[in-house]
């Protein structure tokens, strides 16, 4: 039996700029929201930083950790809540001495509980397995099933995210598999009626 609910951790689209912190603060406004992580492609530090620092304070100010997406040296100019790396974006315990103990680090294993368990033992504070359906986000290498969710579950305490094309519609299987959260990003920012909807559509799924 899990000690905490499964939870909804967002994830950025690549265009944050804009109205985007608008969004933000709706979907944020809506329901419980445990992250947020902030994704962004092809621009230097110093543009991320300032497109970061609107978003880093909506999430600061609704308790919603600021996770960055594959840059440490980001995360630690943020002073971000945390970091979350890819499998060539660096290693746990460097990330770790970089950002300090209270750093929530997590770790995209794809399918594999193998990758997982090395992430887990090296000191990551959550792993990410995906994808579980086609997604729009990014270009799908791996594919990811309920086994492996229920397996990790029963075998660490570590927490485990679900990702890769959940929706409202989908969600249900991961969210009983034994996801401790989901990652969502695409059915949020593009859902018909806004992102607030779609944040209390998830909600009343994870209540």
């Amino acid at each position: 039996m899990k000690e905490f609910p499964c939870q909804l951790y967002l994830i950025s689209p690549l265009e944050v700029g804009g109205d985007f912190p608008v969004q933000l603060e709706a979907a944020l406004s809506a329901g419980p929201v445990a992250a947020f992580q902030f994704r962004v492609k092809d621009v230097d530090q110093h543009e991320a930083a300032a497109l970061a620092e609107p978003l880093q304070a909506i999430c600061a100010a609704h308790d919603v950790a600021f996770i960055v997406n594959d840059s440490v040296a980001l995360a630690k100019r943020l002073k971000a809540d945390g970091v979350h790396l890819g499998q060539g974006d660096g290693d746990v315990s460097e990330a770790r001495e970089l950002l300090g103990r209270d750093a929530q680090i997590g770790v995209t294993c794809h399918n594999s509980r193998h990758l997982a368990m090395e992430a887990a033992e090296a000191g990551a504070d959550y792993v990410a397995f995906g994808a579980f359906y086609p997604t729009q986000t990014k270009s799908v290498e791996h594919i990811a099933d309920l086994d492996t969710l229920q397996k990790w579950s029963l075998v660490t305490e570590v927490p485990c995210v679900a990702i890769g094309g959940i929706t409202a519609d989908n969600a249900k299987p991961l969210i009983d598999g034994g996801a401790d959260f989901i990652a969502v990003s695409n059915a949020v920012w593009t859902h018909p009626q806004g992102p607030a909807e779609a944040v209390k559509a998830f909600n009343a799924l994870l209540a």
